[in-house]
């Protein structure tokens, strides 16, 4: 198709780059104007739909396994939901570039400098598709058990395939069938959501005086609701840099924001009320307790749900992940090296017992990066006004992001610093800061990023500033 081709097109039409049901051609090559289309509203049902997984009723209960009350507990879910605010409104650097969030954090840590955090980035997307791969296999697996079909290992490698190839065949298509995807399941999974709500909420121990679960309980509950919405920090521009430059930040940021917000809430507090009913321990069958008979197979049916719209999300951007690694491969190709591990990877969590929990203290760990790294590009994103020679993104080292021999000495120095604060204060299965104790048990590995956006700031303030020229030109 020529550019007199895509001229003629109905402004907001895609082209053939982008269509549903059909092979995206574009990756983290910046998206022409005459490509662009959609609108903000997308990013509602895009943030709803990815966002309406058992996820968030595990991390409601686990605020009340902490030590807080319904009210105490609610209120944190709350505070987790609000992160969708930040990470929505960082989805305008995708409009102002038209490329993806991995691409554009060039522009703090240099090109070189930005390839560790990257790798690191596309393991944590693929150990995150992987646990919810095997959530939905084996709520697949249990969903096949109460029909009366195959059980024990053939019907969990048949639910592993299954739940395999709903998630790879709507991630490879690509992003327009992503958002397709989780706008129509959205509208199946809300509807069972809110009834799982609805039989949840009433009966819940909202009463009692104030719970006092400590600094060691708060501050856990709250990493544990955040840790969720921070974990998005990498992808947003991936869903944005189809949209014309034209969309205001005040509309993408609100229905994205409200996306993540409404579904993540919901859920959360659904664990919360469910956590005071019943113990939580083993989250899917404790919440099957507390349903009537005829609903629990359709709930079994939700987890699925809710799985494979998460895990769509996060494969489809760990395809533009190998890509800004160096991948010389279309993102279409480069999708098969994901799936591939995320398959071998699901097969050992199902089929090795002790894989998953591993699999999970590990990317628990990992938050000590990525709060730091999620500091640093916000810091910068803000400081620039999302203002980027984008040309330069792209250019290596005859780009103004190339720095010192591809390493910018304050992002990297802003990280480090971070980093050194998240270890110090991080309380989890595999590390223990020295300042827990003294901190009375306090799990403050979040404030890395207060910490690295405040020293990224001191380092860069007088180099750092909006791109002056056209976002799209040198």
């Amino acid at each position: 198709m020529t550019r007199q081709d895509t001229a003629a097109r109905a402004p907001g039409v895609p082209d053939a780059a982008d269509q549903v049901f059909q092979v995206e051609t574009h990756g983290i090559d910046p998206i022409p104007d005459e490509d662009r289309h959609g609108g903000a509203k997308d990013l509602f049902w895009l943030w709803f739909g990815s966002n309406l997984t058992f996820t968030y009723v595990i991390n409601g209960a686990l605020a009340v396994a902490f030590g807080l009350s319904f009210w105490q507990a609610t209120g944190v879910v709350v505070i987790g939901g609000l992160a969708f605010f930040a990470i929505s409104a960082a989805g305008l650097s995708g409009v102002r570039t038209g490329t993806a969030t991995l691409v554009i954090s060039r522009a703090p840590f240099g090109v070189r400098g930005n390839w560790p955090a990257g790798m690191l980035n596309w393991v944590v997307s693929i150990g995150y598709t992987i646990l919810n791969t095997v959530v939905g296999t084996l709520a697949l697996e249990a969903f096949f058990t109460d029909l009366g079909w195959e059980s024990g290992r053939t019907g969990r490698a048949l639910a592993l395939l299954v739940t395999l190839t709903l998630t790879f065949a709507v991630a490879l298509w690509g992003h327009a069938t992503v958002q397709f995807a989780e706008r129509w399941i959205a509208y199946v999974l809300a509807v069972g959501f809110a009834a799982l709500l609805v039989f949840l909420l009433p009966g819940a121990d909202t009463g009692g005086g104030a719970a006092h679960p400590g600094a060691s309980g708060w501050s856990l509950a709250l990493v544990v609701m955040l840790a969720g919405p921070f974990s998005y920090v990498p992808m947003p521009a991936d869903y944005t840099r189809y949209l014309p430059r034209t969309t205001s930040m005040k509309s993408l940021t609100w229905y994205g924001a409200l996306g993540g917000f409404i579904s993540s809430v919901a859920l959360g507090v659904a664990g919360v009320a469910a956590a005071t009913r019943t113990d939580m321990t083993d989250a899917v069958a404790g919440t099957e307790r507390l349903l009537p008979g005829w609903f629990q197979t359709l709930f079994l049916a939700l987890v699925l749900g809710g799985s494979v719209t998460n895990s769509i999300v996060t494969l489809y951007s760990s395809s533009l992940n190998l890509q800004v690694l160096g991948v010389p491969w279309s993102r279409s190709k480069a999708i098969v090296i994901s799936a591939a591990v995320t398959a071998a990877g699901s097969l050992c969590a199902l089929f090795l017992a002790d894989f998953t929990s591993s699999l999970l203290s590990f990317l628990s760990l990992l938050i000590i990066v990525f709060a730091p790294w999620g500091g640093v590009f916000l810091t910068d994103m803000l400081m620039r006004r999302c203002r980027y020679d984008a040309p330069s993104l792209h250019a290596g080292p005859d780009g103004a992001y190339w720095y010192r021999s591809g390493y910018h000495p304050a992002g990297l120095a802003a990280l480090l610093a971070g980093m050194l604060f998240a270890a110090l204060t991080c309380d989890s299965e595999l590390w223990t800061g020295s300042l827990v104790a003294p901190l009375g048990g306090a799990d403050l590995t979040l404030l890395g990023s207060v910490v690295s956006g405040l020293v990224y700031w001191l380092l860069a303030r007088r180099t750092v500033a909006p791109h002056t020229g056209r976002p799209d030109a040198a």
